[in-house]
């Protein structure tokens, strides 16, 4: 039984896959636990399994395709706990496959841009009062080295649509995202981290539509680096390919790209600049 360290983590799309192993790590390091999901059953049996193994855990529910879901999340969190170290906006659907459609979310976006990016941003800003009155604290992006510049002419790729397409841009936007919110955190005690954590990890969503090629544990190891590494500390606004830092794509590096996204961002989550 771990000795509780006085932490808390919220890990987003932690009822499966390496956002379940990250989630048990920690609690079997003394976090306390906000694990997140769709799936009730899924989010009560990972809560019972870190209760088992003596840690704290709670679970909340939401569909993060939908931003009024992500504003009830937020506010769970903030009725949950008074204090937050640590976010990992880990949950996110994959391409679709070589045959994937495009989707709308609730709100008339693109499904991919809306789960994989457009959530996170607006999770991450409902809670950064929160991370900042927790401060040192950590923002992890889970991105993908699967990365295409964005179209901010079609950004809802309503023309020649590509499953494989949506997945790249929404990944690189967490990167563009990273990378713009670190500037705005500098001097407040709260960093930000972007990273691929494996390639083709042995997850259901791999396994749909290929064979992996590398494990879980790899992918928790590299995102629990950029969480708890003393190496990291006060270091923001970093892409890393595993647990090597590295470069993205260069729209990332394109300040008048990043201000392009966070202009649209806010206006599509319906937050105020």
């Amino acid at each position: 039984m771990a000795k509780p360290n006085g932490k808390t983590a919220l890990v987003t799309g932690s009822t499966d896959g390496v956002g379940r192993d990250v989630a048990q790590r920690l609690a079997g390091d003394g976090w306390r636990l906000l694990v997140h999901g769709r799936n009730r059953a899924r989010g009560d049996e990972v809560v019972a399994e870190i209760k088992a193994s003596g840690g704290a855990a709670e679970f909340l529910q939401a569909d993060l395709s939908e931003l009024a879901a992500v504003r009830h999340l937020a506010d769970a969190v903030q009725r949950t706990t008074n204090r937050l170290d640590l976010l990992i906006n880990n949950a996110g659907i994959g391409s679709g496959g070589p045959q994937g459609v495009r989707e709308q979310s609730a709100d008339g976006y693109e499904l991919r841009f809306a789960v994989n990016y457009l959530s996170g941003f607006l999770l991450t800003h409902l809670l950064l009062a929160l991370l900042k009155q927790s401060a040192p604290a950590r923002i992890i992006n889970v991105s993908s080295l699967g990365q295409q510049a964005i179209d901010f002419a079609d950004v809802m790729l309503t023309r020649d649509y590509s499953g494989m397409r949506a997945y790249r841009q929404s990944k690189l936007a967490q990167i563009l995202f990273t990378i713009d919110l670190a500037s705005a955190l500098a001097g407040s005690g709260v960093t930000v981290n972007a990273l691929h954590p494996a390639t083709f990890m042995d997850t259901k969503m791999v396994r749909e539509f290929g064979k992996p090629l590398s494990t879980v544990k790899e992918g928790a190891d590299a995102i629990l680096k950029l969480a708890v590494s003393p190496e990291l500390e006060g270091r923001s606004g970093l892409y890393f390919n595993g647990q090597q830092e590295a470069k993205a794509d260069a729209q990332a590096y394109d300040a008048a790209a990043r201000q392009k996204l966070k202009a649209l961002s806010f206006e599509l989550a319906g937050l105020k600049r």
